[in-house]
């Protein structure tokens, strides 16, 4: 079974995909994404890999006959890819130099390109899910790609709050959250010529970095090649000043947040960024969503935004420092 099922509640569509359960366990000695495995080229780089039990196809069966005119129901329809940051089966992301890096972000831009070809994908989504934590069994350095045939809510929500600042002041939102975090100070973590790493004001999860570009675009087609590296510097420092941080491989989920496609002109007031969402609140113990945040919504950060930014400004020098 692959559909979608509309939410009345939330007005949001929900992927059903119980084909996925039968995904396999890997073999403790074998890798798919390693060169030899006959899955993978011998020789690459970086790599685009189509997902072998995706929940969005371009080819999607007919739905189950469930639905009715209030459950409602329709195909699958998108992508879902691998992205392979390396052949290196242990590497992790910042161990890979500068050089490799902004090939990875080449690679998101051409699959951000091509996957917005398609008219009947409204969004693309480019994410890495980092650590057992989250639930990842493959630790081959890798991260993913959806192509939506909708605009999941949490996008619509900022958009609408995007829209709404922007026609309230004639301003970007998010160009004005950059500039009150730069005017206070201290939760701006780094900075290179276009990118700044910030935890937010507001922040849900105690160590949840935002990377925000800081001229005003909407997507990785329309970065320079001088963004293009220091976005690549940016995201292999952000993540090394999380491993620096305790000392391991900090868990995370990494998720870019650009325009929607084959849609609405939003060049006005939406701003390309990418927000870290960290499970961890000290390196033994787990930041939970529990009934608050799961239920309504009403997400409760157990510490200060403001210390934690002092903890993630001594590990971002001393990953730096051994760099």
């Amino acid at each position: 079974m692959a559909e979608l099922r509309w939410h009345p509640f939330i007005k949001d569509w929900v992927m059903i995909a119980s084909h996925r359960q039968n995904r396999p366990q890997m073999p403790k000695d074998w890798c798919p994404f390693c060169p030899g495995s006959g899955k993978v080229p011998d020789n690459y780089e970086v790599l685009k890999y189509d997902n072998d039990f995706p929940a969005l196809m371009q080819n999607p069966p007919e739905p189950d006959p469930v639905g009715n005119d209030f459950f409602k129901v329709k195909e699958a329809y998108g992508k879902c890819e691998v992205i392979l940051y390396s052949p290196e089966h242990t590497v992790t992301l910042p161990e890979l130099p500068e050089e490799h890096v902004e090939k990875l972000v080449e690679l998101w831009t051409q699959r951000f390109i091509e996957l917005s070809k398609d008219e009947k994908i409204k969004y693309v989504f480019i994410f890495e899910n980092r650590g057992e934590v989250v639930g990842v069994t493959m630790p081959h350095p890798h991260g993913q790609i959806y192509g939506y045939s909708f605009i999941p809510k949490k996008i619509q929500l900022e958009l609408e709050a995007s829209k709404e600042h922007f026609e309230e002041h004639h301003e970007c939102l998010m160009c004005r959250f950059l500039k009150e975090e730069q005017k206070f100070g201290k939760r701006v973590i780094f900075e290179n010529e276009d990118f700044s790493v910030v935890l937010p004001f507001f922040v849900e999860y105690p160590y949840g970095v935002y990377i925000v570009s800081k001229r005003h675009f909407q997507n990785l087609a329309q970065m320079t090649e001088r963004e293009k590296r220091n976005l690549a510097k940016a995201v292999r420092e952000t993540a090394g000043m999380l491993d620096a941080l305790f000392d391991m491989p900090f868990p995370y989920m990494m998720c870019m947040h650009q325009n929607p496609v084959n849609s609405e002109n939003t060049e006005d007031y939406y701003h390309f960024h990418i927000e870290f969402f960290p499970p961890m609140r000290s390196k033994d113990k787990q930041k939970f969503n529990a009934s608050s945040e799961t239920g309504v919504w009403a997400h409760c950060n157990p510490t200060a935004p403001e210390e934690k930014a002092e903890e993630l400004k001594v590990a971002y020098r001393k990953f730096v420092s051994t760099k």
